[in-house]
Order: C-alpha cells, then sequence, then structure tokens
C-alpha cells in the first residue's frame, strides 16, 4: 500500500472517540487499563494506581487525558505525558491531547487502595 492510500485508508477508518456517547465509558475504561502501562520510572508505579490520571474526556471527535504529577518539577513529565499520549493512540485510534492539570495537588490519597506504605509513599 502506498502512502496516499495508506492515508486514505486511515481517514476512511472512524476514530473509537467518535463512538456514541453509551460506549464513552467503556472507552474510557479501556483506557485507563491501557494507562497501566506507563510507569513513572522514578516510583515504578503506573499512572493510574498513583492516582495521576484524573479524567478522560471524549469531546468533538478528540480525546484528552487529563492528569497531574506527583510534583510540579517532575523530571519525567515529559516522558509521561508522551508515553500517555502514545498508549491512548494505540487504544483510541484518533487524535489525543493530554492536559496537565494544576489541581489537584499529587499526595498519596489520590492512589488506588492499597498499603501506602508498602510502597514507601508514607
Amino acid at each position: 500500500m502506498n502512502e496516499q492510500s495508506q492515508t486514505a485508508a486511515e481517514a476512511a477508518t472512524p476514530s473509537r472517540a467518535l463512538a456514541p456517547e453509551a460506549d464513552h465509558e467503556a472507552l474510557a475504561s479501556e483506557l485507563r487499563e491501557a494507562l497501566r502501562n506507563v510507569v513513572d520510572p522514578e516510583i515504578n508505579l503506573d499512572i493510574v494506581t498513583l492516582g495521576l490520571v484524573q479524567d478522560i474526556v471524549f469531546e468533538d471527535g478528540l480525546t484528552d487525558v487529563r492528569m497531574i504529577l506527583t510534583t510540579p518539577f517532575c523530571p519525567y513529565a515529559g516522558v509521561l505525558v508522551q508515553q500517555t499520549k502514545d498508549m491512548a493512540r494505540q487504544v483510541i485510534g484518533g487524535e489525543v491531547t493530554v492536559s496537565l492539570l494544576d489541581e489537584p495537588r499529587w499526595s498519596p490519597e489520590l492512589m488506588e487502595g492499597g498499603d501506602w506504605s508498602e510502597w514507601g509513599l508514607v
């Protein structure tokens, strides 16, 4: 398949982000599971377990993953954002943005259940 045909084929394939509203919840759940593969290299825990993924919004054919960082000056921010965007694109099959939120500030209380002390975070 040449480049022009490939682009036409991609354009003909609808983005999963354009799915009906009822499917958005299932798609968001699938995306959250996939984002468990994005691991903070400093803490060695995934961004979902850490509570960094705050929301997934589907609007006008776009997907926006809204997340926070563990610290405002996280040295791995660029890597985490790019990996999040790449993983989301694989699941969604369309345009994805990642928005970094200022609030809430990260704290261990945002993490999924479990004993935070076992991770050395309290």
